[in-house]
């Protein structure tokens, strides 16, 4: 879709950012060739990203993010908004399922095969909590969010290698619903990293080797696959 054209999600909205489509390719080739596929990448360029229900004008610090002229982009996917910027990696994967059910279990699935894959290659202590975060020490290492079509499920999860906490607390309000476990904190007091790790001490290097411990072969789906 061109920048600047009205982003369609699955439910209403009345905002209008172009939508954050870095893995279209991955989710339409898991929709075409009903094959499992993973996409593990840095972020090149700092951007905003609202969730597909996020009210902009609740969540986020326009005149500021305006006037630096950083991107807004909005995500299939809800919760809330976020900051992307070359201290994250995004990791995605897509499945050929059938119908919109069993999304928490979905969720669980996920976040316990992305936290084997971290112990595999030297990152522990990481735990889930709230609905699918990635938590460290109490504070947040990875937000994820799902999205369901009638033949695909996509999950991304933004993790927070390297993370430049000031552009956060600059850009994004505190955001209208939390998990128990952030407490009111603050994006500062909330938000962790993973560069405690030295596979973490550089970002391409942490991208690359997260994506070779993410095997499919180690995922267990709760529910079968819709595969030919």
């Amino acid at each position: 879709m061109r920048p600047g054209s009205r982003f369609v999600p699955g439910m209403t909205t009345t905002h209008d950012f172009p939508p954050y489509d870095a893995d279209d390719a991955l989710v339409a080739s898991v929709r075409a060739e009903r094959v499992a596929r993973v996409a593990v990448y840095p972020v090149d360029e700092t951007m905003v990203v609202l969730g597909r229900g996020s009210d902009a004008a609740v969540e986020l610090a326009r005149g500021l993010i305006d006037a630096h002229g950083v991107p807004i982009r909005r995500r299939r996917g809800g919760g809330c908004a976020v900051v992307l910027d070359s201290g994250n990696v995004v990791a995605s994967v897509a499945f050929p399922t059938r119908g919109f059910t069993e999304n928490q279990a979905w969720f669980d699935s996920i976040t316990r095969w992305m936290i084997d894959a971290f112990g595999r290659i030297g990152i522990e202590g990481v735990y889930h909590d709230g609905i699918s975060d990635l938590v460290l020490g109490d504070r947040k290492v990875g937000g994820s969010c799902i999205h369901r079509t009638v033949d695909s499920l996509y999950y991304s999860v933004s993790l927070l290698v390297q993370p430049d906490i000031e552009q956060v607390e600059a850009y994004l309000r505190h955001p209208p619903k939390e998990p128990d476990y952030r407490r009111g904190r603050s994006h500062r007091e909330f938000m962790g990293s993973l560069a405690e790790f030295p596979v973490a001490a550089d970002v391409a290097t942490f991208a690359r080797a997260l994506r070779g411990a993410l095997s499919l072969e180690r995922f267990e789906p709760p529910t079968p696959l819709d595969t030919p």
